[in-house]
């Protein structure tokens, strides 16, 4: 499928993941609304990257209505939502606590599932439309203090499986994608990225499996995708 015209919404799209996403998608000719928390960043980034942007917090349903009423005023459609906006949280089981759970959920779970389902009454409409949830191999399993993020990430590959199910005969696509350690800004405080390492992924390879997967052609898709680095060690 040619992507070129067609309309994306990258949550998290002002560093890391969400940059690399929406400039991929840029270089193939999409039109791109990338959104963050971080007003002045998500200016840069969007200028830089030649995109539009919206700023919103996806733990806020009416910010997630902006998005939407922003990039359909401006691009008169939506053709799919990167559901990338995503935040770390590592615990100690007997130091954990409803408001570190919640913290994470509001973002990981709770902003991945509003998202999709506000767009989703547009694309049965329209009857097309692709969601792609980036989770992580930790979706997968499991791990040492992982408690908040692992189950988070688990709490999304189930809502991508039951996605997938309800919204097959709508010819709405599901997509997640799971990818291992890439050095980014992800689950620093300060926000800044790390320096790339020559035997991790970068966030181009992840780029680069969500384009191939966006341009199967519509009758197929890929529910779910992960990727290792060759050799991490």
């Amino acid at each position: 499928m040619d992507l070129a015209e067609k309309v994306y919404i990258v949550t998290g799209g002002s560093s890391g993941l969400g940059k690399a996403f929406a400039r991929e998608l840029v270089v193939n000719l999409a039109h791109v609304v990338i959104t963050g928390r971080d007003e002045e960043k998500l200016k840069a980034v969007a200028k830089d990257l030649g995109c539009r942007f919206c700023h919103a917090d996806m733990t806020k349903d009416e910010d997630i209505d902006e998005v939407i009423a922003f990039t359909i005023k401006t691009f008169e459609k939506i053709d799919g939502v990167i559901n990338n906006a995503g935040i770390g949280g590592w615990s100690p089981l007997e130091e954990l606590t409803r408001e570190k759970m919640r913290e994470v959920y509001e973002v990981n779970v709770f902003g991945a599932a509003m998202m999709a389902s506000k767009v989703t009454k547009l694309f049965k409409e329209q009857n097309h439309g692709t969601i792609v949830n980036i989770a992580s191999t930790a979706s997968l399993k499991g791990y040492k203090y992982g408690t908040i993020y692992s189950s988070s990430k688990f709490a999304l590959r189930s809502m991508s499986q039951c996605w997938q199910a309800e919204l097959r005969p709508h010819n709405i696509r599901v997509i997640q994608i799971n990818p291992s350690e890439v050095p980014t800004a992800f689950g620093k405080d300060d926000r800044l990225e790390k320096e790339q390492v020559d035997n991790k992924l970068s966030p181009k390879e992840i780029a680069d499996v969500l384009i191939a997967s966006l341009k199967m052609d519509p009758r197929g898709f890929v529910p779910e995708v992960t990727v290792h680095a060759t050799n991490p060690f």
